[in-house]
């Protein structure tokens, strides 16, 4: 399987980077990026052809995966229509919907890849919707490639894209949030900033191996950490007072919503 990347931006690179580890040779890996720098540091770090020419890019290719800013794949898939001949399209553009790719592109061979950030250490969680025309070999291709970067859900409807997108595309911020927050009452309660990060990280970490680890639910786990008037049950009623589990599911849905805006806002291209 050939595979060109039109962009070459941070996820392109983590998508690049895990397929060489997967036993793709980079002879079957190609980069469409405008940028002579960027170019030049994906054909240094990965040995990749790198062109600033779209046609050169895709010839040959059998699947091109759309690594562009959502405001810039309108433009994008229409100086792209011209050259396909059959070929699977993968994006991993927010909030742009299958149907809008598939007027721009002139083709139904459309996948939609929602990825996030823990895929540029392999350890990513990626949605995945595809158009019905798309076969199985080619829904085959898609997740191979989406694999390469950590593991992947199937979304039967599309717009279950927009709550991937809330859940895992945005959710690292939402961790990252907590961990800034853990991190903050570790310095008050007199700790230094190495020794702060250590704490918060490490305890993030350990307790989300072990809910991966685990077959029962999380709340279990939760309750099995939580003695009687202990020191975590104190913590706990602090945190419900104050509503911070509905505050993480109404920020949680309003992502949703900003997901499906994008769709309505940058879909409406030519």
């Amino acid at each position: 399987m050939n595979i060109t990347f039109i962009g070459g931006g941070n996820m392109a690179t983590a998508l690049i980077g895990g397929l060489l580890k997967r036993d793709f040779t980079a002879k079957q890996l190609r980069v469409v990026e405008i940028n002579a720098d960027n170019r030049a540091k994906l054909q240094q770090e990965f040995g990749v052809q790198a062109s600033a020419e779209l046609a050169a890019g895709v010839a040959g290719s059998e699947v091109i995966v759309l690594a562009v800013k959502p405001q810039q794949l309108s433009d994008v898939s229409q100086q792209l229509a011209p050259l396909l001949d059959g070929q699977l399209l993968v994006s991993i553009a927010a909030g742009i919907r299958a149907a809008d790719l598939a007027r721009w592109l002139g083709t139904r061979n459309v996948v939609r890849a929602m990825p996030n950030t823990p895929a540029l250490i392999q350890s990513g969680m990626t949605g995945l919707y595809a158009l019905p025309e798309v076969s199985n070999a080619q829904r085959d291709q898609a997740q191979s490639i989406l694999l390469a970067v950590g593991k992947t859900l199937w979304v039967q409807e599309e717009i279950m894209l927009d709550a991937v997108t809330a859940i895992s595309g945005s959710g690292p911020a939402y961790v990252f949030y907590f961990i800034e927050a853990m991190q903050q009452a570790a310095r008050e309660l007199g700790f230094k900033d190495q020794d702060a990060r250590h704490l918060s990280i490490e305890t993030f970490l350990g307790a989300a191996k072990l809910a991966a680890a685990s077959e029962v639910d999380v709340s279990v786990l939760r309750t099995r950490v939580t003695s009687k008037n202990g020191t975590t049950e104190r913590a706990l009623l602090s945190m419900e007072a104050n509503n911070v589990q509905q505050h993480i599911i109404t920020a949680a849905r309003a992502a949703a919503e900003r997901a499906k805006e994008m769709g309505d806002e940058l879909g409406g291209g030519n």
